[in-house]
């Protein structure tokens, strides 16, 4: 009964009113969560790209494990991924997931930060030392120091294929 009651809405709807890209992109960019901290904000065609954590969580069985989300926003797409890192003092780690890879790459917190590890240094000390998020980095050496870091781990990337969700 309640589907024949509905029917006439539906069939009422605008054809003309087509849901626009631009407009959901913009509606999702002025609901960023509360808790969204922007770890990166620079320009890119046509507007700015942005890069948030927000949702960050404790491991429940391993204090050292860290869940968040990445906000991932550019001009044309807005993207939303769950991540997690390792705060572990003998293997700090960022687990990276896109649409077509797992990234597992090892960090080294309060060592040498450029162009290609920048976003996992700043992801990584946002998610274990959350009073730090969004401070450059690079001048992050002797705190790294003071929380039992070496800063002498070597860094390297694993990249697994993505399976599905």
């Amino acid at each position: 009964m309640a589907a024949v009651a509905v029917l006439p809405v539906v069939l009422n709807a605008d054809p003309l009113q087509a849901i626009d890209r631009k407009d959901v992109l913009e509606q999702m960019r002025n609901s960023r969560p509360s808790d969204l901290q922007i770890l990166i904000e620079k320009p890119d065609a046509g507007g700015n790209l942005v890069i948030g954590i927000y949702a960050i969580k404790r491991g429940k069985t391993d204090p050292d494990l860290r869940s968040y989300q990445i906000w991932e926003e550019s001009p044309a797409d807005l993207n939303i991924y769950s991540e997690s890192v390792s705060c572990s003092l003998q293997s700090p780690l960022r687990v990276k997931r896109t649409l077509n890879a797992v990234y597992v790459n090892t960090v080294n917190p309060g060592g040498s930060v450029n162009a290609s590890n920048r976003e996992d240094h700043l992801v990584w000390w946002a998610a274990c030392v959350p009073e730090m998020a969004g401070t450059d980095p690079a001048t992050l050496r002797e705190k790294a120091l003071s929380l039992g870091y070496s800063t002498l781990i070597p860094e390297r990337q694993e990249l697994l294929p993505a399976l599905a969700p």
